[in-house]
């Protein structure tokens, strides 16, 4: 049963296998088609926001290209040319609509950062108000591998908490969640509910993108999960059916159920998924133990390791010994601090640094267990 009586706002995230035809270009008839249904939604009262892949696509269709290329160069210039093209088709559609819209660009980076982050909420916000519905893309033009999000499931499964949005849908060139993939498997089920993201949910993935785009179904579950942690229901809809998106609410596609269970706050939700981690630190089973059973601080005795380069309030990783992550958390000193006093007391650290701003290298209240699928 899909319960939709406190959904306010949605975030529609459409891949590029949506909005473009065989050869690859943008086709208005099929962006029309999701233009309208956002517009549909938009009159019934809901505040949506499009996150939209295509501007790669876009730039093909311009240069007359028949294949994404394979350098980071040329598919950053492509989507450079695209992006501008991409906007003019949706301000024109829109149009038909009487609605207008506006773009923000992204990378990773924006996510790390809080400030930016306030700043994109109120942006976003003063835009709803304003009746422009905003367009997220990633800032393809300019990122690079240390600071790209990668695909726009994980990008839009990260606006979920900064949009403060109740609802997620995905509309690819699927149908949804199968137990196995229904074109070589003729006993394959079709999943239009799925209470929890776990490992046997997680294996029925195994696909990857189309052609076209870059995110498989294993972007989509891990979307799902994350967003289902935040408290947010997500549904993967075909674009190719009609009113998938508005009969999401209804009927359409698979749901993944929010509601059940323990929603993760915004503060550990953006240490163990918004934030990109800058390093890690490895540490011993003794001290994995008082972490993920006991909830403790991680001190410098427990550590054996430290990779990666990060200062103090940023990001890391925390990997036990056979290279597992079990947690995640913000340190309190810089990688080279960390390398000096791993090991050690905390009575030792003054000695060694010559300051003792902290006892702990990450305090129990900036650290969050990434639970293992079960």
């Amino acid at each position: 049963m899909r319960d939709i009586s406190q959904i306010k706002r949605i975030i529609v995230k459409v891949g590029s296998s949506s909005l473009c035809d065989a050869n690859g270009q943008i086709n208005k008839e099929k962006t029309l088609n999701i233009i309208s249904q956002i517009a549909t939604l938009h009159r019934r009262g809901y505040m949506v926001v499009l996150v939209s892949s295509g501007a790669v696509a876009s730039g093909m269709g311009i240069m007359g290209l028949d294949h994404k290329p394979s350098t980071l160069p040329k598919k950053q210039a492509l989507a450079a040319i695209g992006q501008a093209h991409l906007m003019e088709i949706f301000e024109e559609l829109f149009a038909i609509y009487n609605m207008k819209c506006a773009q923000i660009l992204l990378t990773h980076d924006d996510f790390d950062d809080r400030k930016r982050l306030l700043n994109m909420f109120n942006t976003i916000n003063a835009l709803s108000e304003y009746g422009v519905i905003p367009i997220i893309n990633e800032n393809d033009a300019l990122a690079t591998d240390e600071i790209k999000v990668g695909d726009n499931d994980t990008l839009s499964a990260l606006m979920v908490p900064v949009v403060e949005a109740q609802l997620l849908i995905l509309v690819s060139d699927i149908d949804g969640l199968y137990t196995a993939n229904p074109q070589i498997d003729e006993n394959a089920k079709f999943l239009s509910y799925v209470d929890k993201v776990d490992k046997k949910i997680m294996s029925y993935a195994g696909d990857a993108g189309s052609a076209i785009g870059t995110g498989g179904m294993t972007t989509k579950l891990k979307a799902a999960k994350m967003v289902n942690a935040f408290g947010t229901h997500m549904c993967i809809v075909n674009g190719n059916k009609e009113n998938a998106i508005v009969n999401a609410l209804v009927d359409e596609g698979t749901w993944f159920n929010g509601s059940k269970g323990k929603s993760m706050k915004a503060r550990p939700h953006w240490i163990a998924y918004r934030s990109k981690a800058k390093g890690s630190i490895t540490v011993d089973d003794g001290c994995k133990n008082a972490i993920v059973n006991h909830h403790r601080s991680l001190l410098p005795g427990g550590i054996v390791d430290v990779d990666g380069h990060f200062t103090h309030g940023q990001v890391v990783d925390i990997i036990d010994l056979q290279g597992r992550k079990i947690a995640r958390g913000i340190s309190n000193y810089a990688n080279e601090e960390v390398r000096l006093i791993k090991g050690l007391k905390t009575s030792q650290i003054e000695s060694v640094l010559h300051h003792n701003d902290y006892d702990e290298v990450i305090h129990a209240n900036n650290i969050v267990i990434m639970e293992e699928e079960k």
